[in-house]
């Protein structure tokens, strides 16, 4: 009973955080959203959000039965990156500047813009439990330039940092931009905050020749138990005079058919960001996580000029090892013919620009 116990309670903290795969009966007596009261639409039934081909949610068996697997490659405690940045005030081009996990400072058409700013200890909801970061942020908070945009792609705590998107409001006042429902969260940690919304599909001009685009993703929500897909997750297209950029935020590569569409609708982007950790073992995380072989499957629909890859290697939330997301990518790029050089798995505080 005891081991029981305590595979339900890391159960909870992973649904909490990654959140999880969260559990097929939802609490479904659940009749209320608590982040969204929009009217329903092609995705979105009232209640929860999904996509074209959502999956079936994973059951708490699954859960249970990943973590009693315990088949991970351990992490090291520190795994400190070589680099770090301070970034001008402002770009006239692109300069990308990888903060860490999911986070990233985005320079272009003299605009700042963060992207799921994560600066906490730990990816989680709680100071003591859940995963820790083993590298400091690549910009240290206090060397940020002046931030304009912040965007948010989902509500997991290792994309959405409640505590730190109201530290970047208090000091430098962004218009912040999140799918539908993200406001209601990010409000409950500072109620001056000026928050914009979008669905899919949907834009927003930021001036200067420079429009964000909200676009589908293949993943879920949840902050707790109770609220699984109740808010929107999504991708960003950023279209500007330096070229197209698509960033997506957490997704599976499904039938692909997100990134044909993008392409069909912007064309092909000079640049991709995508996610290429976070995917073991595959029978759990295959629909929401892409691994780097899907990855390069992904950049190659998009019809992308250059790839920077991310979500590996500062929070352990799956069972690879540190270095496998870029060992698998290397390996990934040399089967599909790829050069490495286009494909660059970030490390904290590495930068790119054009």
């Amino acid at each position: 009973m005891k081991r029981q116990s305590l595979l339900a309670t890391l159960s909870a903290v992973t649904v909490m955080t990654l959140g999880g795969v969260g559990y097929a009966a939802h609490r479904r007596s659940k009749s209320r959203n608590p982040y969204y009261t929009g009217p329903v639409t092609e995705n979105f039934d009232g209640l929860q959000f999904h996509g074209v081909d959502q999956p079936p949610d994973k059951a708490l068996g699954d859960m249970l039965r990943w973590k009693r697997e315990k088949s991970g490659i351990p992490w090291p405690a520190s795994f400190p990156s070589p680099f770090t940045d301070t970034p001008p005030e402002r770009v006239d081009g692109m300069r990308i500047s990888f903060i860490g996990h999911a986070s990233y400072l985005f320079q272009v058409a003299r605009r700042n813009i963060l992207v799921d700013p994560v600066f906490a200890p730990r990816a989680s909801p709680f100071s003591m439990a859940g995963p820790k970061r083993v590298n400091p942020p690549g910009i240290a908070f206090d060397d940020l330039p002046p931030i304009d945009v912040v965007l948010i792609t989902h509500n997991h705590y290792d994309h959405l940092d409640g505590p730190t998107v109201s530290r970047l409001w208090q000091a430098h006042q962004p218009l912040i931009v999140a799918p539908l429902g993200n406001d209601t969260i990010l409000r409950s940690f500072d109620d001056t905050m000026h928050v914009e919304t979008r669905d899919w599909g949907q834009s927003i001009d930021l001036g200067g020749g420079l429009v964000v685009h909200m676009t589908p993703a293949n993943h879920w929500s949840a902050r707790g138990l109770n609220d699984k897909r109740m808010a929107l997750w999504c991708s960003y297209v950023l279209t500007s005079p330096s070229g197209i950029h698509y960033h997506s935020g957490d997704t599976g590569l499904g039938d692909g058919g997100i990134f044909r569409q993008a392409r069909d609708r912007f064309g092909p982007p000079r640049l991709a960001t995508l996610p290429i950790g976070a995917y073991e073992p595959r029978w759990f995380m295959k629909a929401q996580h892409m691994n780097p072989a899907d990855a390069v499957i992904a950049a190659k629909l998009l019809g992308a000029d250059q790839m920077l890859g991310h979500h590996w290697g500062t929070f352990r939330l799956t069972d690879e090892g540190i270095e496998q997301p870029a060992e698998a990518l290397l390996a990934a790029c040399e089967a599909e013919g790829i050069d490495p050089a286009r494909f660059v798995p970030l490390r904290p505080g590495q930068v790119w620009s054009a």
